[in-house]
């Protein structure tokens, strides 16, 4: 098919090519209760009650989540960005060295994807798979790729990872390479987090060659607390924002007013927590279902588990994962892995 278009006196112009998106999130048969609002359920009901931090991620928590990454206090965005800059030709060389020469780059919670886009001229994808939950967010993120790149195969996934790594036909199975950024693997509880690298190094699938991972790192408490606390209340608004995901999904009538954000470091479990917590007592209401909470209790929205060198390796290597290298910034403060399968 022709895209051309003649206009006298001027010259052919192109068609922009645009990128595929498929949308997979929140699909469910007729007369189905949506997985989201089942989860939200029971974990609003639990005692303690608590949120995944996917639900962060409507529109407006990912924009917020893009300011988050340009604060002072929030070092993990730049330390990662720093890393990145000072190793590419050590990375791309990586990926040669096990014979992967135009890989189908999957990149996992890919948000406004701006650390693919400074990635991508370096390994030269043939093809690139932004996978994110925020779907209208995404497929701006993936348009802004596709003008970048126009000669790119852009497939955007909407897609909630966290429940399945099962890819549609579209996406290429000829050296897949996971790009898991932000250290976002420290969401997940440490069984589940290697639960999830086993799926991805599953060599029975034939298809995956390898990951690029992210990985925040063990440092003093004062500056964990700070990129979850920050001054300017970013990091609050970012996690207030997911009781206005939770009432437009469930119907609900959480007042963020009675609510205030709590971020802190467990030391016993080496992980950053941040909660909301109720400042009064009150009661939340969703179709079928109510909810007292007192004054003081607490809903738990996330854990960011932080590692060492050694336990990521560990953890990479009993996922099945082998060739296991990182590159670290001077402070040591964060570290991207790569991990051959």
């Amino acid at each position: 098919m022709n895209t051309s278009v003649k206009i006298p006196g001027r010259p052919i112009a192109t068609a922009q090519p645009s990128p595929q998106f498929i949308n997979l999130y929140r699909e469910s048969s007729a007369g189905d209760t949506p997985s989201a609002v089942r989860e939200l359920t029971e974990g609003l009901l639990a005692t303690p009650s608590i949120v995944s931090p996917k639900f962060f991620y409507n529109a407006l928590g990912s924009k917020l989540f893009e300011a988050i990454t340009g604060l002072r206090e929030y070092y993990p965005t730049r330390t990662e960005a720093s890393i990145f800059a000072a190793f590419y030709p050590q990375i791309a060389a990586t990926l040669v060295e096990n014979g992967i020469q135009k890989p189908c780059l999957i990149d996992l919670g890919a948000g406004n994807c701006a650390k693919a886009m400074t990635l991508i001229p370096h390994l030269q994808p043939r093809q690139y798979v932004p996978v994110d939950i925020s779907v209208d967010f995404l497929r701006d993120a993936a348009d802004q790729v596709q003008k970048s790149f126009p000669a790119l195969e852009i497939v955007g996934l909407g897609m909630d990872f966290s429940a399945g790594l099962t890819l549609p036909d579209e996406v290429q199975s000829h050296d897949r390479v996971f790009f898991y950024p932000g250290s976002s693997l420290g969401n997940f509880q440490p069984p589940q987090a290697l639960q999830f690298l086993q799926h991805m190094a599953d060599s029975s699938q034939g298809k995956a060659r390898g990951l690029l991972l992210g990985i925040d790192l063990v440092k003093d408490v004062s500056t964990l607390e700070a990129a979850y606390d920050d001054a300017l209340g970013v990091t609050a608004a970012f996690n207030k924002n997911l009781l206005l995901n939770v009432n437009e999904l469930l119907d609900a009538n959480f007042e963020v007013h009675q609510w205030r954000h709590v971020a802190l470091f467990n030391t016993v479990q080496s992980r950053i927590e941040m909660h909301l917590e109720a400042t009064q007592d009150l009661t939340v209401n969703w179709p079928g279902h109510v909810r007292q909470f007192k004054a003081g209790e607490r809903i738990h929205t996330e854990s960011s588990y932080k590692y060492t060198l050694e336990t990521m390796t560990a953890l990479l290597r009993q996922a099945g994962f082998r060739d296991v290298k990182h590159w670290s910034d001077p402070a040591h403060w964060f570290a991207v892995f790569w991990a051959a399968v």
